[in-house]
């Protein structure tokens, strides 16, 4: 464990160098160095907002929002204080907020984007297709019911796997409230979970 522990934090360290090694580069005026940051982060970055605003243009334009408000700003970002895709989603989530305080959404499947959609067996009989489909239908609104305060939490930690320090640093709060919010957010979900199955959450909510 010790070992593996070591290799993950090796391989952190050397990503964050290539990462700013190519910040130094686009703020050089090296346009490729641009190019190179959209692409490494854009479809995560794109997920993230898809997930909490549930809105294909609405996603899309903050996405283009985020990266053109971190481009004219990159100088701004300090290395020592987070990573590169801690700030970026952090923008994110702050234009995201604005959006869904303005908007109400249409109810659409979010759980494909979170990764939590109910995959089906090579073989499957028509009686177990309606009861995963059924399943698959409770937890998106399990997840929309959530306020977006959880449903945030529940997203940077489920679907995009981030720690409760990098969440409480994405979100502007006290690690211990990502924590709470994140756990919160876990009972919300059981609770309305409950019909179709205790086991269900469980089965779907784990970080990968």
């Amino acid at each position: 464990m010790g070992y593996r522990y070591a290799n993950m934090t090796d391989d952190r360290r050397q990503s964050h160098a290539e990462v700013d090694a190519i910040i130094e580069r686009a703020l050089a005026g090296d346009q490729i160095g641009y190019a190179e940051l959209y692409n490494r982060y854009a479809a995560s970055l794109y997920r993230l907002c898809y997930s909490l605003l549930m809105n294909v243009q609405d996603a899309e334009d903050i996405l283009q929002e985020s990266f053109l408000y971190a481009f004219k700003n990159l100088r701004r970002f300090d290395s020592r204080k987070a990573s590169l895709k801690t700030w970026l989603y952090t923008i994110a989530v702050s234009r995201c907020r604005n959006t869904y305080r303005r908007k109400r959404f249409l109810t659409v499947d979010i759980t494909q984007w979170l990764g939590l959609e109910l995959k089906a067996p090579p073989s499957e009989a028509p009686e177990a297709a309606v009861i995963r489909r059924d399943a698959n239908e409770s937890i998106s609104k399990a997840l929309q019911d959530l306020s977006p305060r959880l449903r945030e939490a529940i997203v940077l930690r489920y679907g995009q796997g981030m720690t409760y320090r990098e969440i409480s640093e994405v979100m502007g709060c006290p690690q211990k409230t990502a924590e709470s919010r994140v756990r919160l957010g876990h009972q919300r979900l059981k609770q309305s979970l409950q019909p179709v199955g205790m086991g269900l959450l469980e089965e779907l909510l784990r970080v990968r």
